[in-house]
């Protein structure tokens, strides 16, 4: 835990893309977690079965969440982003600086926000089991579309 990553250490894309339903790879032998950004939602699967599923958010159109097969490099249960300086507990960094992890932000504006590309989950409790459970190496497959909501305005709604 706590690990620097350096150049030779981050991960590259594994495959290709998933596909949007229900990725095969989903249901491997291994503990993989699937990123489903069509039904934004976080499935941990284990022996090819699913533990448990969470509500997710993803980056914005100009900060995209990267699709594709990557492998978990650094886990942080304390880390502060050095891009927006706000804390990202429980923080699995599986592409680059993109990370699954817990947002205060999320769990209080839902969908109005997004993240700098990073995976947010909301439920405090399930993000800590999660990174408890999670291991350096472990699969995330990021697969979908982001759901558009360029008609919601929810300034509309205050």
């Amino acid at each position: 835990m706590g690990a620097t990553a350096t150049a030779a250490t981050l991960p590259v894309a594994l495959a290709a893309p998933a596909r949007a339903a229900d990725p095969d790879a989903c249901y491997s032998a291994a503990r993989v977690i699937c990123v489903d950004k069509s039904n934004q939602k976080l499935t941990l699967f284990e022996g090819g079965h699913a533990v448990f599923t969470m509500a997710v958010r993803f980056g914005a159109e100009d900060t995209p969440t990267r699709n594709g097969a990557f492998r978990i490099y650094n886990k942080e249960a304390k880390h502060v982003s050095r891009l927006a300086g706000s804390p990202m507990p429980y923080s699995l960094f599986f592409s680059g600086g993109e990370a699954i992890h817990y947002s205060a932000d999320f769990a209080k504006n839902g969908y109005n926000n997004s993240s700098l590309g990073c995976v947010n989950t909301r439920d405090l409790a399930e993000t800590k089991r999660l990174f408890n459970i999670a291991r350096i190496g472990d699969t995330v497959y990021v697969y979908g579309t982001m759901p558009n909501y360029s008609w919601y305005d929810p300034k509309a709604y205050d």
